[in-house]
């Protein structure tokens, strides 16, 4: 077992992985995301500043739990997103519909074309562990 310093509080925790956060940090930050969804939900029109004042927490906080896709917001939401990738907007995640189908296509395609070599009768004799007689 590892011991860290939180993130937050500084205090000494056993870590086991994730983000380096103790027990009592990591209630507190899954307090403030159920505040902070159920803000969103009564207030769909509210920017993402708002949502962070009003609930007591940093933007980038809102922003990762968007990009875990732990919060998504309306289509009559303001607040959008840019895909890692492309740029276009989007209201959760890190990437666009486009851009994961794309990516999904490509690695089943390299799966797809990965053949097994074929061993000829000359390759294996050359390969062939030899010893040497002493």
């Amino acid at each position: 077992m590892e011991v860290k310093s939180c993130k937050m509080c500084k205090s000494l925790f056993n870590y086991i992985g994730g983000v380096p956060l103790c027990p009592k940090c990591k209630d507190e930050l899954e307090e403030k995301f159920a505040q902070v969804k159920e803000y969103i939900n009564e207030n769909k029109k509210a920017s993402i500043s708002d949502i962070a004042k009003d609930n007591e927490v940093p933007v980038q906080q809102i922003k990762q739990w968007v990009r875990e896709e732990r919060l998504i917001f309306t289509e009559d939401s303001a607040i959008m997103l840019e895909c890692e990738n492309c740029g276009a907007q989007i209201r959760t995640g890190r990437f666009c519909d486009k851009c994961k189908s794309e990516t999904f296509r490509g690695i089943s395609e390299l799966g797809r074309k990965k053949e097994a070599p074929k061993v000829t009768k000359e390759r294996r004799e050359r390969e062939r562990m030899r010893f040497l007689d002493n």
